[in-house]
């Protein structure tokens, strides 16, 4: 049998030319669906959780390879019911295999994460009892076991899905057991938290700065198409976000950031590093350190917004 997948010399460039779900003023009646699904090609899908069930509305990545799919990040919501993540994965694994029909039985799964944050592993117990899938838990004992770090995390290991050998690395900064991941047959750099169009958390700013540096010259040492986060929390007007909380987005920068904004996120950071405190810039805002009161602040912009006042 022809394997569904083969070994490229260059990244193939899928689509992302997609309207993403994006909430709606009064959120218990927005009419999207609690998971929007899209195929950027026949391996890969990129899934966004409706911001009617979670403001936090994060990207989900699947992908397949011809020995294993990975499931990178679970959610923020353990409700299957509300937020049926299992069940269109379920579904998305058996369109591929329709598709792609292996000779044994059993497609093993792997639930990973970009980090351990709440909204990143929600979903986690609805993948618990699946057959022939592995959870790695959030923890970073559980990570480095798993991928088989020998030197945290500046080390560069290699996870083979089958004919899609991905390349990760560890990003810690946004948090201490976070993750960012190559991926030569798309040419995304998964970059989970620490890099999207949104707010930069980095309360571990040294840890922020070596992550940032070292994924600086990994694109420039791989062909990479798109940077590609979590979220998307700004606007299209540079420098502006939506406020912390927001169930209603609709004039979203794309998801998929360049490798030249990447570029621009390590030198504003380099730029603020001895500057604690909230920074904005275009398309990104950089928190150097806890930033307490500035996430109050935030709060205070979401309640803001819930009164229908503006912010």
């Amino acid at each position: 049998m022809t394997p569904p997948l083969v070994r490229r010399l260059a990244p193939l460039e899928g689509d992302l030319a997609v309207r993403w779900i994006h909430g709606a003023p009064r959120a218990r009646n927005c009419p999207d669906p609690p998971v929007q699904v899209h195929w950027y090609d026949a391996h890969t899908v990129i899934i966004r959780q409706s911001k009617a069930v979670s403001y936090e509305a994060p990207f989900v990545y699947l992908l397949f390879g011809n020995d294993r799919a990975i499931l990178l990040d679970t959610g923020a919501t353990a409700d299957a019911t509300r937020f049926p993540l299992r069940a269109t994965v379920d579904e998305l694994v058996a369109t591929w295999l329709d598709a792609h029909p292996r000779t044994t039985p059993g497609y093993e799964l792997v639930v990973a994460h970009t980090h351990g944050h709440s909204d990143h592993v929600a979903g986690d117990g609805q993948f618990a009892q699946r057959p022939a899938t592995t959870v790695v838990a959030r923890e970073i004992e559980a990570v480095v076991s798993f991928f088989g770090f020998s030197h945290w995390p500046s080390q560069t290991v290699t996870f083979e899905l089958g004919a899609r050998a991905l390349e990760i690395t560890g990003a810690p900064g946004h948090h201490p057991a976070a993750l960012a991941i190559y991926d030569p047959w798309t040419g995304f750099l998964l970059t989970g938290d620490t890099v999207y169009p949104g707010r930069l958390y980095a309360p571990d700013f040294a840890a922020f700065l070596d992550t940032i540096d070292r994924l600086d010259r990994l694109s420039q040492s791989r062909p990479v198409t798109h940077v590609m986060g979590c979220h998307i929390e700004m606007t299209s007007q540079p420098g502006r976000d939506y406020p912390l909380g927001a169930t209603y987005q609709p004039s979203e920068p794309p998801l998929q950031m360049t490798v030249d904004q990447l570029h621009q996120v390590r030198q504003a950071a380099h730029d603020v590093a001895a500057r604690p405190g909230v920074h904005r810039f275009s398309d990104f805002i950089i928190y150097n350190g806890p930033c307490r009161r500035q996430i109050a602040f935030q709060l205070g912009r979401s309640l803001m917004a819930r009164l229908g006042r503006p912010t």
